[in-house]
């Protein structure tokens, strides 16, 4: 392990975006978290010069300075921020106790985004049966308006998204 003393508190927000204000760093962070789990330096400064050149062939001069760049300045700063634990002998990198919270900038919480598409569809398809139930003049239902309950599916909608993008 390195020398460096890792933070054991949670990181700020701007902490989190000083982090991720790096290409490297965003993509040190993103490869492990596609990996799950341990991750060779080599293969990860492989991967940003791969990602640097645009996927055309790799210069050594190029690999050599990335991986240089990765071993004294960006994973000593991950390190430090408690995001990666770096076993500078076996040259690898594993999640630290912050990872999930610098992850979950980079992946944007895709896990709350999706409940909130499968609400948003659940409300949908009860509106369209409503609205369907009720053309067929089944009893009970056929007394609804259909305007007003597709009005009212809409609104339930409309209400849960301003809800998430105001919270």
């Amino acid at each position: 392990m390195s020398v460096q003393q890792s933070r054991t508190g949670s990181l700020a927000e701007s902490d989190v975006f000083h982090i991720l204000g790096n290409d490297r760093r965003r993509a040190i962070v993103q490869l492990l978290a596609d990996e799950h789990g341990r991750l060779d330096v080599s293969d990860v400064a492989s991967e940003i010069a791969s990602t640097e050149t645009d996927g055309s062939s790799v210069p050594n001069n190029l690999y050599k300075s990335v991986y240089v760049s990765l071993q004294q300045t960006h994973l000593p700063q991950l390190e430090e921020d408690g995001v990666i634990e770096y076993d500078s002998t076996a040259k690898t990198i594993t999640p630290g106790p912050n990872f999930e919270t610098v992850y979950g900038y980079v992946d944007g919480d895709q896990s709350t985004n999706r409940s909130v598409l499968v609400g948003h569809l659940l409300v949908s398809v009860f509106g369209l049966v409503l609205i369907a139930v009720s053309g067929l003049e089944a009893p009970l239902v056929s007394s609804i308006d259909p305007v007003l309950s597709s009005v009212l599916v809409l609104l339930a909608v409309a209400a849960s998204s301003l809800y998430r993008l105001l919270s």
